[in-house]
């Protein structure tokens, strides 16, 4: 009886936790349409001021034929409200579709069901705004401040946008099933996974975890990841989308009755087949450097978009590589200029594409060029830029420079920005006695001229801190010459941990040119001038094993479980039950690293390897080791010492500044010019007095 109870009580909390998710994929009752509900916002969102507008985006995949969207709003109006007027009007895509008075208590939460109309949507990226204005309601004739900072309406977490929506048919195109695979409908539902053989070679793992990157990159999720299972996973025969990876001989014979007949010896083979219910796109060669070219094809997202096919042959003379990553110091906001409109503050971002790797340096500039109108408030109008939500400098507006303004500032080497980055340019444009003056969307305005850049200069980072992870595993957007260190027994939680580094590092390597391999037990003569990671416990990896004193966390002497430091307490029991991530400096090279996954079996590798998987768990952590346990508890630690950011020597900073590189260039030509007319010179004038 207890076992019964105990059983049912599992299962009543499995049902809850299954239907507290807030983004998902269900069918709708009447035919083949489903439904996708996903959160508008991560955190809860606030409107203060006369004016105010949030953008948020909501993505809508390419394979969807749209029925409707429906956007669910929770919010709640403050008793600002009470004495004024006030109204949120809705924009999908900069058109407005829906206006509303908030409703106002105190004591309850108010909903909002819309509908949005689909001329307003496209595929891919969508931007709802929400924007609300307040306005004073007293006797006429009256005239005051307009500007008000206290929040007067709040929308919740809680708000989520409703699709419904059929699905194109992949209709025997690789193209079609690669979108679909990584649709964030297949992720969420669990629709889609990456199968290889069991007890895998090196040379599929590296040709799968090159395919992997390029799924990684075509997702538009940021919590959801395509794992990597082995063929005889129990719940692999039950995903609608699968990829395989696999040499010829290693393939099931399911696959290959599927796949027909194929002379694969020198060249590989990717092949969409339908098998048993599920859709698979076979990947395969008998010849390991064909199979892991096509793991880099795969790898490169717009070679896959021009595969409209059922297949693509692999062979020595196929260009899969993508260009090379340019990391331009010049760097253009707006092409064609950006128009602000409506009085207070009003904002334009710019997405700056930067490899995860490199950092701002010193030196590194923004110029914003930009005009206004000429009936502002000169005593109260400024602009600001910020970067990543930081203000480094602002400038007050001025009517003499109204017609040709600009802002020059110095990005601060404290932001120690890294990676992909934001630059806003938020203008307050206040109007004189705008308390008196009906509100206006055209009126003041602002512009952004399209000679607006930044001039960026940027180096690696070298510190082995989480803080600053994909460190040392990339290298200008590409895989940095790693090493993994496989356990020598791999069971699905072992795929599972690696299928969840390689997300995130695929998902930052824009180029599909970089270098991964694989060992069991690599000697040291193969293992320098390479990043490791390691997988496994200190039973079931000897290359860990052997290095387990240079471990943060280390392993007693039975190998059992993870001891107490000087860090962290850890019971007998406790230290069986957690996973760790720890970055370390090569035991082998120094300026390369490792990275060590472990815990005292698979299932806490894979507990731990959740927190390098997307973005939203890296955020988690921090420091150069983590210790994490299955109630959800995360522990981030520091063990290096901190080293003070060294100054940039001299030679390194002038070789990476082209345009001082040209000056020094000239000036030395210059004076090489000199000196040689001044040797001639003399020469002329000995010649002379010897002649005499």
């Amino acid at each position: 009886m207890n076992s019964r109870s105990m059983i049912s009580g599992f299962l009543c909390i499995l049902l809850f936790v299954i239907s507290c998710g807030q983004v998902y994929a269900e069918p709708v009752p009447g035919g083949n349409r489903l439904t996708y509900e996903t959160p508008i916002t991560s955190s809860n969102l606030s409107l203060s001021g006369v004016t105010a507008a949030r953008n948020m985006y909501i993505q809508l995949e390419e394979y969807w034929n749209v029925d409707t969207l429906t956007l669910n709003l929770d919010y709640q109006a403050t008793q600002l409200t009470r004495r004024e007027e006030s109204s949120v009007t809705l924009k999908m895509n900069g058109t407005k579709f829906y206006s509303f008075r908030p409703v106002v208590d105190e004591q309850k939460r108010q909903t909002l069901a819309v509908s949005v109309p689909k001329d307003l949507l496209v595929p891919g990226g969508n931007t709802l705004s929400i924007e609300g204005y307040i306005l004073t309601n007293l006797p006429e004739g009256m005239c005051l401040t307009s500007e008000k900072r206290d929040n007067w309406l709040e929308l919740y977490k809680s708000s989520y946008a409703s699709v419904t929506y059929t699905k194109d048919n992949i209709g025997g195109s690789i193209r079609n099933f690669n979108q679909q695979f990584v649709g964030l409908d297949s992720l969420k539902g669990n629709l889609s996974a990456l199968g290889v053989p069991s007890d895998s070679e090196p040379v599929e793992l590296e040709a799968a975890v090159y395919a992997l990157s390029g799924f990684a990159k075509g997702s538009h999720s940021g919590e959801d990841t395509t794992p990597m299972l082995p063929l005889d996973d129990s719940t692999f025969d039950g995903r609608e989308n699968v990829v395989i990876v696999s040499l010829y001989n290693h393939l099931p014979v399911k696959w290959k009755q599927a796949l027909g007949a194929a002379n694969v010896s020198d060249k590989a083979l990717i092949r969409l087949v339908n098998a048993g219910g599920q859709t698979a796109l076979i990947v395969t060669s008998e010849d390991p450097s064909m199979l892991t070219k096509a793991g880099r094809l795969i790898g490169n997202q717009i070679l896959m978009g021009q595969l409209t096919g059922p297949e693509k042959w692999v062979d020595a003379s196929t260009n899969v590589d993508t260009p090379a990553i340019n990391v331009s110091r010049d760097v253009t906001l707006t092409e064609t200029g950006d128009k602000l409109t409506g009085m207070m503050h009003q904002e334009k971002s710019y997405f700056v594409s930067l490899p995860a790797n490199r950092f701002i340096a010193d030196s590194s500039k923004i110029s914003l060029g930009f005009r206004y109108s000429e009936n502002l408030d000169f005593d109260r109008s400024l602009v600001t830029i910020l970067i990543n939500d930081t203000p480094i400098g602002s400038k007050k507006l001025t009517k003499e420079a109204s017609g040709q303004d600009q802002l020059t500032l110095t990005i601060p080497k404290n932001l120690e920005v890294s990676g992909n980055f934001t630059v806003t340019a938020a203008f307050d444009l206040e109007l004189i006695s705008a308390g008196c003056i009906d509100l206006s969307d055209q009126m003041p305005w602002a512009y952004i001229t399209k000679d607006s850049m930044l001039q960026l200069n940027t180096q690696d980072r070298m510190d082995l801190m989480f803080n600053n992870y994909p460190n040392p595993f990339l290298r200008d957007a590409s895989f940095n010459k790693i090493a993994v260190l496989l356990p020598e027994k791999m069971d699905s939680y072992s795929y599972l941990t690696l299928g969840n580094l390689f997300h995130l590092l695929g998902k930052y390597a824009e180029a599909n040119t970089g270098e991964v391999t694989f060992y069991r037990n690599g000697a040291q003569s193969e293992l320098e001038q390479h990043n490791l990671i390691s997988i496994g416990s200190y039973k079931n990896n000897a290359w860990l094993q052997k290095n387990n004193d240079k471990l943060f966390f280390r392993y007693g002497p039975d190998g059992e479980g993870i001891q107490s430091n000087e860090k962290m307490s850890i019971d007998v029991d406790y230290g069986k039950r957690i996973g760790t991530l720890q970055m370390m400096e090569s035991p082998y090279s120094s300026g390369y690293g490792w990275l060590a996954v472990t815990g005292a079996s698979s299932k806490y590798d894979y507990l731990a390897s959740e927190l390098l998987a997307t973005d939203s768990g890296k955020w988690k952590i921090y420091g150069d080791a983590v210790v994490t346990d299955v109630d959800g508890n995360i522990k981030p630690f520091r063990f290096k010492k901190q080293a003070e950011q060294s100054e940039q020597g001299l030679v390194a900073q002038i070789t990476e500044r082209g345009d001082v590189m040209g000056f020094i260039v000239a000036a030395g030509l210059t004076f090489l010019l000199v000196a040689v007319s001044f040797v001639l010179l003399i020469r002329k004038h000995r010649k002379r007095a010897g002649g005499e």
